[in-house]
């Protein structure tokens, strides 16, 4: 039976009886018999618990009572009802991978299954040891994606100091100072780059200090004008200048005992630096317009993303103003260098978005996987950012490689190629019928604009993608004129 269902091949198959370390759980559907039965005996032999199913209404039923690891589908031809299950697992069940079967020139219905979140695919007739070949990807992929979740879940349940959130090494050497310098009023001084959480790690020093009670007044220098960042420090008397009609006190005066956050001090100018200088060191501050002193007591924490180091030495900031602030210096980390939080926060922020909007939202295991390569220029703060615009554009609970920003998308369509492509490397010799996606999507796109007389617009269209997806595609696979590519 075997040879008649699987096109021969000149290697000689040997079932590989090695039993994974989890036995993983494979449903085979498909209505001929002779191909399932198939499917199933040389599955069996691999170590995969089988159960097979020519009906697709018994598929469901099989699904919902113990969900597969594995769906191994075919797509028969006429019919969209192999698709529709696909697409039905992906959203019901994401965490189970599906391989698609089609007929030979069935490039269409291979295509619109990756789509629909098919992992891989196989060209009927196809070799025994091409089956088995990508039942390991599959396999692999699975076993993957669970210890991605698990270590997410563990993350997740971890915490972090306060509302500060990761686990990583980096994390875990700031809060061991974090939790020492809470304990004290020195200064401290937080360098790092734009969006690693600066404020929130100073909101954390002064709720875990001796006068968490006391305000916490934070102060933005680089908004503000010079001439209103000294009436905000400092305060001023009435008629000190025009719309100033009664008397206020800065911050410096109105912390008693709190913290006065000061962020972007790279900012200042080297005026203003003087006075904040003479204020620390003197405890004490002139309001703007008047010509008595008022003691001040406050804890001061600065926070820039610029080198202040290296403006001492170019005169653009005051060197003792430098020392007087760099008493306890805490450098974050960008979240690049500790990828193993992203997880973890991005747990958070979703969290957050599910309770705003009553409504829970989980990533993909290849959004994560995508989120987990990109370098965030932004940090944290474009971590979030991508997350509640990905929620806002999601069309279901799970978020998918789609619904993030399109620098992730690009990077996660490009990891997928790459990972493609090192798959037919590795099978070229074993499964010498399976196809790139690249060279499928090629196919499927040169079909539709001759079937179409070159009508590109009604292709895209047919293909279900946007015309300027398809123009950047064309564009990518340096097709000039469909209609003469060979």
């Amino acid at each position: 039976m075997l040879e008649t269902v699987f096109k021969t091949t000149t290697m000689e198959f040997i079932p590989q009886l090695v039993e994974p370390a989890v036995r993983l759980h494979l449903l085979v559907v498909d209505a001929d018999t002779a191909v399932r039965s198939a499917c199933a005996e040389i599955a069996t032999s691999l170590g995969y618990a089988v159960e097979s199913t020519g009906d697709l209404g018994q598929a469901r039923s099989l699904l919902r009572g113990h969900t597969a690891d594995i769906l191994l589908v075919n797509l028969p031809s006429g019919s969209n009802e192999g698709l529709e299950l696909v697409s039905e697992v992906k959203l019901l069940y994401p965490d189970t991978s599906v391989i698609a079967m089609t007929a030979t020139g069935s490039v269409n219905a291979a295509v619109e299954a990756m789509r629909c979140g098919a992992s891989d695919y196989l060209t009927k007739p196809f070799a025994m040891d091409e089956l088995s070949t990508v039942l390991d990807r599959a396999a692999q992929s699975h076993m993957t994606d669970t210890a991605t979740r698990q270590l997410r879940e563990r993350l997740r349940l971890s915490e972090g100091l306060g509302s500060m959130i990761g686990r990583s090494p980096e994390m875990e050497k700031i809060y061991r100072i974090l939790s020492k310098v809470a304990q004290t009023t020195h200064p401290v001084l937080i360098l790092g780059e734009s969006g690693t959480g600066k404020e929130l790690v100073a909101r954390t020093i002064h709720a875990y200090g001796p006068n968490a009670q006391r305000p916490f007044l934070p102060v933005d220098c680089g908004s503000l004008v010079p001439t209103l960042i000294e009436s905000e420090l400092f305060g001023y008397v009435k008629g000190a200048f025009t719309g100033a009609n009664r008397s206020k006190d800065g911050l410096l005066v109105s912390a008693e005992g709190g913290t006065v956050f000061l962020d972007e001090i790279g900012e200042l100018s080297l005026d203003l630096q003087a006075k904040l200088l003479r204020a620390l060191q003197e405890k004490e501050v002139r309001p703007v317009g008047a010509t008595h002193r008022v003691p001040i007591k406050a804890r001061i924490v600065a926070a820039t993303n610029r080198d202040l180091a290296s403006m001492v030495e170019k005169g653009t900031f005051r060197k003792d103003l430098f020392y007087r602030l760099n008493v306890v210096n805490l450098r974050l980390p960008p979240l690049r260098d500790r990828r193993e939080d992203i997880p973890l926060l991005a747990a958070h922020f979703l969290d957050r978005i599910s309770r705003e909007h009553n409504r829970k939202f989980t990533l993909s295991d290849e959004a994560l996987r995508t989120m987990m390569r990109h370098d965030w220029p932004g940090n944290v703060r474009e971590l979030e950012n991508s997350l509640e615009r990905a929620t806002a554009l999601s069309s279901g609970p799970v978020l998918h490689l789609g619904d993030l920003p399109t620098q992730l998308q690009q990077q996660g369509l490009e990891a997928r190629r790459a990972a493609v492509v090192a798959g037919e490397e590795a099978g070229a010799a074993a499964a010498p019928g399976v196809k790139p996606l690249a060279d499928l999507e090629r196919e499927a796109i040169l079909s539709a604009i001759r079937t179409l007389n070159g009508d590109k617009l009604q292709a895209a269209k047919l293909l279900g993608i946007g015309k300027t997806t398809l123009y950047r595609k064309l564009k990518e696979y340096g097709i000039a004129d469909p209609l003469q590519e060979e």
